[in-house]
């Protein structure tokens, strides 16, 4: 078999409709799907999506059981906890020593229909930047390696950045598009609640837009660069790629405020939607005063800004405020003057029913054979985190990004929410 017939047949066997009506009319077929994880344990990702594949999640008012069957785990860290034993037992799977014979169920070609590779938790390495080194590329080449062995693929979901490292995603992605899988990574906030449920225009011009999170770096801001990339990439023109990008730290983050590098009305628009929102004591919780000597500075010791240029001109910021909240808000300037503004709604532990509605999308992309929303999401907010950082090392500066001309259009309808 040579290339041309290669990646045909990949074509043929990979790409099914992927209308709502063809994803509902195949839930009765049953798909055998591989996990590919870093650890299982109590808390971990792997347990929060692999246990709603085995028992089933709440689903718009109902109790959901997916038409997804594991069959086989790969895991690469077993520490005290470790839970897969204890699951292959209870639910028929099992756990194999590699990801290649995760993948072929023990023998000498690709034998599931899905795989989901979950790259979060574990004891790994930190590089200079402060990145954990998780391996998710490396599980995603071998995933791909048995694929090219095999002269088939099927459906892959990433979870969360798809690496650490903006050229390694890029690679990922070149290798979905060259083997035409259907490839969905990402993490929840994207697919959760809103509060209120608002969503940029579709194809309206935004003016300016800013997010606000809480956490420390890699993996927390990774989460709120893509709550804000899914809201702004549903600009006129769709997403058209980053032409700089730069990171300020402590008293820096107050004067780019004063100078009006982002927005103080945004940010109480951003605010106004917290459920939490911090004061000196639980009884004085009230909005902060933003002037630069005012409460936000004496609440937020170590703030961070991530301020991002699309190359169409759209400024985004993101603001990193441990200390003055502990939710994640957006908000966005319309060309108008509207100011829309929602805060990405996350349920507490030990549930997060939030991810339910991530394994809902992963679902819907295993059984129609087509991503519910572009992995260039993804991408692009793995790309920018990995350049902000970038510009932290490099003592804050602003750094021009032509390598992330990174171009795509949204699905219009809405993809969020359970």
């Amino acid at each position: 078999m040579n290339r041309r017939t290669f990646l045909k047949t990949f074509g043929a066997s990979t790409l099914a409709s992927g209308t709502p009506g063809a994803w509902a009319a195949a839930t009765n077929q049953t798909k055998r799907i591989a996990i590919i994880t870093t650890v299982w344990t109590y808390q971990s990702h792997a347990q929060h999506m692999g246990d709603r594949f085995l028992v089933g999640y709440p689903r718009h008012g109902r109790w959901h059981k997916p038409p997804l069957k594991v069959v086989a785990v790969y895991v690469d860290q077993k520490p005290a906890g470790d839970l897969s034993a204890q699951r292959a037992a209870e639910h028929g799977f099992t756990v194999y020593p590699t990801i290649e014979s995760a993948l072929q169920c023990g023998g000498d070609r690709l034998a599931v229909d899905g795989v989901v590779i979950i790259g979060e938790h574990g004891e790994y390495p930190r590089n200079h930047k402060g990145q954990v080194l998780y391996p998710r590329y490396e599980f995603f080449k071998r995933t791909v390696q048995v694929f090219e062995k095999s002269r088939r693929a099927v459906p892959v979901f990433n979870d969360k950045h798809l690496s650490y490292s903006w050229q390694k995603a890029a690679d990922m992605v070149a290798d979905s598009k060259r083997l035409k899988f259907p490839f969905l990574a990402g993490s929840s906030l994207p697919v959760t609640w809103r509060l209120p449920p608002t969503e940029v225009p579709y194809g309206a011009v935004v003016d300016e837009a800013l997010m606000v999170g809480v956490g420390g770096s890699d993996p927390m801001d990774y989460h709120a660069l893509e709550a804000m990339q899914c809201m702004v990439e549903r600009r006129r023109g769709g997403e058209s790629g980053i032409r700089s990008v730069q990171l300020l730290e402590g008293d820096a983050v107050w004067k780019a405020g004063e100078q009006g590098v982002w927005s103080k009305r945004l940010l109480e628009a951003a605010f106004s939607r917290s459920d939490s929102l911090m004061g000196y004591s639980d009884l004085d919780s009230r909005p902060q005063s933003l002037a630069h000597n005012g409460e936000l500075p004496k609440l937020v010791k170590n703030p961070a800004a991530y301020i991002i240029e699309r190359t169409d001109g759209l400024r985004t910021t993101l603001l990193m405020l441990n200390g003055a909240l502990s939710d994640y808000c957006f908000a966005a300037r319309l060309q108008n003057g509207e100011i829309i503004s929602t805060q990405f709604f996350l349920p507490p532990t030990p549930n997060v029913t939030y991810s339910a509605c991530l394994v809902a999308q992963i679902e819907q992309m295993i059984v129609s054979g087509k991503a519910p929303y572009p992995v260039e999401r993804t991408q692009i907010a793995s790309a920018m985190l990995d350049r902000c950082l970038d510009s932290k090392v490099e003592n804050h500066q602003r750094i021009e990004t032509p390598e992330l001309r990174i171009r795509y259009k949204s699905p219009k309808m809405p993809d969020f929410g359970g």
